[in-house]
């Protein structure tokens, strides 16, 4: 993507990796046109084959802030209401994407690490959706999100209070995945990269998609769209490969078919 605003794309064939870098600091200030872009960056990473996959990270001591203030008065109504759209954008694809956050982590930079799959913070990591503040609620799919992850009370008393839930909070709460010291965040982003590369791709993608859709399902349709997606994988050249190295006893070569 030749012309990005705010923030670059980076990919290490090597490891398999595509990046996304917030590259406006200090605070990484996320602009309206910059929303847009980032969908459009998780999509073309989603489609290139040299990407397993997908890292959110941030230029300097902040994740991100939020979203430009004024840029709320100035966007077209059609423009507002594809917000939670192009946030949502780390959620709807089929690979898996960790968001490596310090800092702040304001508003749509919270509300974009809650759509990806792993969120790896630093010690200094505070979260919060400062909206009520100015009059506002989240628009980008922050409070449902949250609510799903900490329940109605907790997300009440971070939204309608504006509360910066400090690193430790949020790991507590299940915000985050793991929570490390601030100069470790990069390290830790690599191992679990290097981690995620090992697992046979169809299976982490046919995961992260019956997650993704059977959370609003009850019991029962949740066990059965389980069985589906393990019944097709049944079939699949990674699954016959995953036996024959657990019982040769050696470590599997997957080829994502």
């Amino acid at each position: 993507m030749p012309d990005t605003d705010g923030f670059r794309v980076e990919v290490d064939a090597e490891h398999q990796r595509g990046n996304i870098i917030l590259d406006r600091p200090p605070l990484n200030v996320i602009t309206m046109p910059q929303r847009d872009q980032l969908r459009r960056a998780f999509e073309e990473l989603d489609a290139d084959d040299r990407v397993r996959i997908i890292v959110l990270r941030a230029v300097g001591a902040n994740f991100s802030s939020g979203g430009y203030i004024k840029g709320f008065l100035e966007a077209s109504p059609e423009t507002v209401a594809n917000l939670a759209w192009n946030i949502a954008a780390p959620a709807r694809c089929a690979k898996p994407v960790i968001a490596a956050n310090r800092g702040f982590c304001f508003g749509v930079g919270f509300e974009i690490s809650l759509a990806c799959d792993f969120r790896i913070a630093s010690e200094t990591a505070q979260y919060a959706l400062p909206e009520q503040r100015l009059g506002q609620i989240p628009g980008s799919g922050g409070s449902a999100r949250l609510q799903r992850i900490v329940g109605i009370a907790r997300t009440k008393d971070i939204v309608m209070r504006s509360r910066r839930i400090p690193a430790k909070q949020a790991l507590d709460w299940g915000i985050v995945t793991e929570l490390v010291p601030d100069a470790e965040l990069e390290d830790a982003t690599d191992v679990l990269v290097k981690e995620l590369v090992e697992f046979a791709p169809l299976a982490q993608r046919t995961a992260k998609k019956l997650l993704n859709d059977s959370e609003d399902a009850t019991l029962s349709i949740a066990i059965e769209m389980e069985g589906h997606c393990y019944s097709r994988l049944r079939g699949s050249d990674d699954f016959r490969e995953g036996v024959a190295a657990f019982h040769e006893k050696r470590a599997p070569k997957f080829t994502g078919t």
